[in-house]
């Protein structure tokens, strides 16, 4: 994984730290007192997370479950609603699932590894999931770009390419195809090795996955051509096809028309005062219902392409500062003998971090910028409440009920208690009034 906190430990002179006033050449012999008070040293100083990395822990931890939820909604939302179902939504969703595999496979393992800087997952998930994060970048940038170039020609070129559902599920496929393809090297380059190779029988600590190349200029070819594919020139075709997009939709007059111009503020048309006949009452009648058909298909794509355009933006942030860094280290040989380790850690850690975040703000965009995937979420976490409220209700009825036979048993009890009192004494009452012989006996009737 690019960017460590211990940067490149067998370089150091270990004899020179104090906790341990031992020399080097003990090191490499078989002292197991010195394996043990090294191992403690390095648990203190490297392993043991320190203050800033629990506000790490904290945010990989928000952004997983963010990320997690809010990209399953996004999938369920365009699933549940067949007017949702658009080309543009198609690939949306496509996006969303990419977030969530790289949310799922990557993020834990990246959250450990910038914390105790050792791959504990073994020889094969080293090269599967750097593979599968990979995969997810080019997923997520081809996604973009097709997403950019279907609303480029439904707006700026609207009769030379007709988008549809078929069309964009296949374009879904091929980019799912070509991203696994593409990616095959960052698989194959994948191996795990120790930091120290001393420890290695004793100890998976400092196991590092890292990229082993057979030369040094593969990888800087390798790294140049996965910058410009991957961000730098899918991103500068999106941004020329959002300019001409903002050049379209707010700057010139709506697609389709000739003669009415894109205004920011609408004002309807105004009737005639006087109208001159019928036909000319309801011609003006369509003109202006044309009119404001194309005011409402034209602020629907204001918000789409400005939506588009902030996941846009918010790609290019997140994605800015791991691709700057890798550039540098893999290409240029910066931070191999840098001093300040800590600086660097901290800034591959902090990149690392905006790669999922962007995972988790995609969600967040979709619900401030889209009426429609907002009334989708309203509507689920709805139901989720609906639910748990009907299961308490549902609980207090129960109780309710309960109570209320308890209190029917008892008030039924006490009427018979009643009853039976009343019957008795009438009986006695009866019994009493009856006449009775000298011996005490009762007449027989």
């Amino acid at each position: 994984m690019p960017g460590t906190k211990l940067g490149n430990l067998s370089d150091r002179n270990y004899s020179s730290v104090p906790e341990l006033n031992i020399s080097q050449d003990s090191f490499l012999g078989t002292s197991p007192d010195y394996d043990d008070e090294f191992m403690r040293y390095l648990w203190r100083e490297y392993l043991h997370p320190k203050e800033y990395e629990w506000v790490l822990i904290a945010g990989y931890i928000t952004v997983f479950i963010v990320a997690l939820l809010g990209n399953i909604l996004v999938c369920v939302a365009v699933w549940k609603n067949h007017h949702m179902r658009t080309v543009t939504n198609y690939f949306i969703v496509n996006l969303s699932l990419a977030d969530v595999l790289v949310t799922i496979t990557c993020l834990p393992a990246t959250l450990v590894v910038d914390i105790t800087e050792t791959w504990f997952f073994g020889k094969t998930l080293c090269k599967v999931v750097p593979y599968l994060q990979t995969v997810s970048v080019s997923v997520s940038v081809l996604t973009l770009s097709c997403i950019a170039l279907d609303r480029w020609y439904a707006i700026c070129h609207p009769l030379m390419f007709k988008s549809t559902a078929k069309r964009a599920r296949n374009s879904i496929v091929i980019i799912w195809i070509v991203s696994c393809v593409i990616m095959i090297p960052q698989a194959i380059v994948m191996e795990c090795s120790s930091m120290f190779p001393e420890l290695a029988n004793k100890t998976t600590l400092f196991t590092v996955c890292d990229e082993h190349w057979a030369g040094d200029m593969y990888p800087k070819v390798y790294h140049i051509c996965f910058f410009l594919i991957t961000y730098m020139a899918p991103l500068c075709l999106m941004i020329l096809a959002y300019l001409q997009i903002f050049r379209k939709l707010w700057c010139r007059q709506i697609p389709g028309t000739s003669s009415v111009v894109v205004q920011k503020n609408w004002k309807p048309l105004q009737c005639p005062a006087q109208p001159r006949g019928l036909g000319h009452q309801q011609s003006s009648k369509t003109r202006m219902n044309a009119v404001a058909a194309e005011i409402k298909q034209i602020r629907a794509r204001r918000k789409t392409a400005r939506m588009l355009m902030v996941v846009l933006l918010v790609f290019a942030l997140c994605y800015l500062p791991i691709s700057v860094l890798n550039v540098l280290k893999r290409v240029f040989g910066m931070f191999a003998h840098t001093n300040d380790r800590e600086t660097v850690y901290a800034w591959f850690t902090f990149s690392h971090w905006l790669v999922y975040a962007n995972s988790a703000a995609n969600p967040i965009i979709y619900n401030f910028l889209s009426g429609k995937f907002r009334e989708e979420f309203k509507a689920a976490f709805s139901c989720c409440c609906t639910a748990v409220h009907h299961h308490q209700e549902k609980g207090l009825n129960r109780g309710r009920a309960s109570t209320e036979s308890r209190k029917s048993l008892t008030t039924q009890t006490s009427n018979f208690d009643n009853i039976s009192r009343l019957s008795e004494h009438v009986v006695l009452t009866s019994i009493s009034t009856l006449p009775v012989n000298g011996t005490g006996a009762i007449h027989n009737w």
